[in-house]
């Protein structure tokens, strides 16, 4: 005889899909975020990518040389590699949440790893738009050449989500060696 499925079960298959599709995105993304970072830095206007080094269009004399495009996409591409060390630890993340390993250490460990690549990479990215203006505004003439430094709001909410995360896998570490302490009195 069949029992009914209650709700506990219709979350936990909730958790399993969610989890499944959520790993697939960040493999999707590792896969596709450097594709798109050769593909933008090879076909993007010289104006336009005086934006990723916090300058206005005007500071771009002329147009750029095979060195400058190549040099700026190793450039971002650090900051991004950073990111995808993350992304891989989400993956690990939702993998363990998909085979039903949720309040675990391994989950917890792979989330505070999740945070704190996303946190260097926010750094790392920063540093990288400093040396994307120098690059950027190496064949200008002196005393046109530019070095700037800049941290946006985009910046600022990515630090603090991504302690929000670290915070929630201490929770939860915590969370849990409670439980195992309860359980142990029982």
């Amino acid at each position: 005889m069949m029992t009914p499925p209650t709700e506990e079960t219709s979350d936990a298959r909730r958790i399993q899909w969610l989890s499944r599709w959520l790993a697939a995105s960040c493999l999707t993304l590792m896969i596709v975020l450097p594709i798109a970072v050769i593909i933008y830095w090879a076909i993007t206007s010289p104006a336009d990518l005086a934006a990723r080094g916090n300058l206005p269009a005007s500071t771009i004399q002329g147009s750029f040389e095979l060195w400058q495009r190549v040099a700026g996409a190793l450039i971002t591409g650090v900051p991004l590699a950073l990111l995808l060390m993350g992304l891989w630890q989400a993956r690990k993340c939702f993998k363990l949440f998909e085979s039903g390993q949720v309040f675990t250490p391994d989950a917890v460990r792979c989330l505070r790893q999740f945070a704190g690549w996303v946190m260097v990479s926010v750094f790392a990215g920063i540093l990288a738009a400093t040396a994307l203006s120098i690059v950027l505004t190496a064949h200008n003439p002196p005393g046109l050449r530019h070095l700037s430094v800049g941290i946006g709001s985009d910046q600022i909410f990515t630090l603090f989500f991504a302690g929000m995360v670290w915070l929630m896998a201490v929770v939860i570490a915590q969370g849990q060696a409670l439980a195992d302490e309860n359980a142990t009195f029982i």
